[in-house]
C-alpha cells in the first residue's frame, strides 16, 4: 500500500487513540478525587495522590522520550504504554490503604506516560507540511473526553463512585486495540548526521516557565473541581455537564486554532488565552453559585487549553529538530503537567483544607495564571513560529 492511500487510515487509528487516550482523562481527571473521597480519604491525602498523577508526568515522558528518539520507535512505545498501563490499571480494584494506592499510581501511570508525546510526534510527522490538520485529529481526543465525562457523571449519580475502576479498565483496553493498528515504522533518522545537543534558548525557558505556572493554575481544577460543585450544591451529573460544556468549546476552538495562529502569531494568541484563564478562575471563586457565570467560566476552556495547547504543541514542533521532537514534547509535558500540575494540585490540596477556604485555591490560580502571561511577554517576538 502507498504511503498515499495508507495515510487516512493511519490518521483515523490516531484519531482513535486520542479517543480513548482522553476518554480515560475524562473519567480520572474529574472523577478520581471523588473516588478517592469514598474510599475514605481525607483533603490532603487526595491532594497527594492527585499529585503522583500529575508527578510522574515529571520523569517518565522524558524516560520514554530519550528511547523513541534514539530508536525511532515511536509507534511501539504507545502500543507498550497502552498494554503495561492495561495490566496495572487492576490494582484499583483493590480496596487498599493510602501506601498501596500510591505505588499503584505511581506504577500505572509510569507506563501511561509513554504514550502521549509519542503520539503527538506520530500525529505531527504523518501530518507532514499539513500541521494545521492537527486540530482537527486532537479534537477526536477531546470528544472523547466530553463523552465519558457527561456519562460517568451520570453513572456515578446512578451506581456509585465504584463504577470507575470497570470503566476506566474498559478505555484502557480500547486504548490498547487502537494502538495495535498503528504501523511499526521507524522515524526516519539520517544517523551519520552529528546529534546536535538539545538547546534551551530564551525562548523555550520562557514558554515553558510560562507552561509550568498556567498548569499551576489548573490545580483546582484538575483535582477538586467536582467536589467544588457538590459543596456549593450542585450534582456529579450537573458537574459533569459543566465539564462537558468546556469540552465542546474546546472542540470548537480547536477547529479555529490554525486559522487564528496564521492571523495572529503564537505569542500574542498565548497571551490572551492565560488572561482568559484568570479570569476564568477568578469566576470560579467569586461566581461559583449562579449558573450561568459557572457556564461563562467553562466556555473559556476554549482558552485554557484548547488555544493554549494546540498553539504550544506548534511552539515545541517547530523549536525542536527531528532528533529531539520525542524530547521537546516530553519536556513540555514533564515540566507543564508533570511540575505545574503536581505542584498546583499538592498545593491546592494544603489550601482547601475542609472546605472552608476553597475559594482562596482558586483566587491562588488566578496569581499563578497571571504570573504565566507575564513569562509569555518575555519570549521574544522573533522567535515565535507564526
Amino acid at each position: 500500500m502507498s504511503q498515499q492511500s495508507a495515510m487516512p487510515s493511519q490518521l483515523g487509528w490516531i484519531g482513535a487513540c486520542y479517543f480513548f487516550f482522553f476518554a480515560i482523562l475524562g473519567v480520572l481527571i474529574p472523577y478520581l478525587g471523588v473516588f478517592f473521597e469514598h474510599r475514605g480519604f481525607n483533603a490532603q491525602e487526595i491532594g497527594f495522590l492527585l499529585a503522583i498523577l500529575m508527578a510522574t508526568r515529571i520523569i517518565a515522558p522524558n524516560v520514554w522520550a530519550m528511547v523513541a528518539d534514539k530508536t525511532g520507535m515511536r509507534g511501539q512505545l504507545v502500543k507498550l504504554g497502552a498494554a503495561c498501563s492495561a495490566v496495572t490499571f487492576l490494582t484499583f480494584f483493590y480496596h487498599g490503604g493510602f501506601v498501596y494506592l500510591a505505588i499503584s499510581l505511581s506504577i500505572y501511570t509510569f507506563f501511561w506516560n509513554a504514550i502521549l508525546a509519542q503520539l503527538e510526534v506520530i500525529t505531527l510527522e504523518s501530518l507532514g507540511s499539513n500541521t494545521g490538520g492537527y486540530g482537527k485529529i486532537r479534537s477526536f481526543g477531546s470528544l472523547g473526553y466530553l463523552v465519558f465525562v457527561v456519562g460517568v457523571g451520570f453513572a456515578i449519580s446512578a451506581w456509585g463512585t465504584e463504577i470507575l475502576p470497570y470503566v476506566g479498565l474498559g478505555l484502557f483496553l480500547g486504548l490498547l486495540g487502537c494502538a495495535l493498528a498503528l504501523p511499526n515504522t521507524r522515524a526516519n533518522i539520517d544517523r551519520n548526521e552529528p546529534v546536535k545537543p538539545l538547546k534551551i534558548d530564551k525562548a523555550i525557558f520562557w514558554f515553558l516557565l510560562s507552561a509550568v505556572l498556567l498548569q499551576m493554575s489548573a490545580g483546582p481544577f484538575y483535582g477538586f473541581f467536582v467536589l467544588y460543585l457538590k459543596q456549593v450544591g450542585y450534582s456529579e451529573s450537573a458537574a459533569g455537564i459543566y465539564v462537558a460544556l468546556g469540552v465542546l468549546a474546546e472542540i470548537v476552538m480547536f477547529m479555529y486554532a490554525p486559522r487564528l495562529m496564521g492571523r495572529f502569531g503564537v505569542r500574542r494568541l498565548l497571551v490572551i488565552s492565560i488572561a482568559m484563564t484568570a479570569i476564568r478562575w477568578l469566576l470560579m471563586a467569586f461566581c461559583v453559585g449562579s449558573i450561568w457565570w459557572l457556564a461563562v467560566s467553562q466556555l473559556l476552556h476554549a482558552f485554557t487549553f484548547g488555544l493554549v495547547h494546540a498553539a504550544s504543541i506548534q511552539f515545541v514542533h517547530q523549536h525542536f529538530d527531528i532528533r529531539h521532537r520525542s524530547k521537546g514534547q516530553a519536556l513540555y509535558a514533564s515540566l507543564s503537567f508533570g511540575v505545574g500540575g503536581a505542584l498546583g494540585t499538592w498545593l491546592c490540596g494544603f489550601i482547601w483544607g475542609d472546605g472552608s477556604m476553597a475559594w482562596l485555591s482558586w483566587l491562588v490560580a488566578g496569581i499563578c495564571a497571571l504570573l504565566s502571561m507575564l513569562a509569555v511577554f518575555m519570549i521574544p517576538k522573533s522567535a515565535t513560529p507564526q
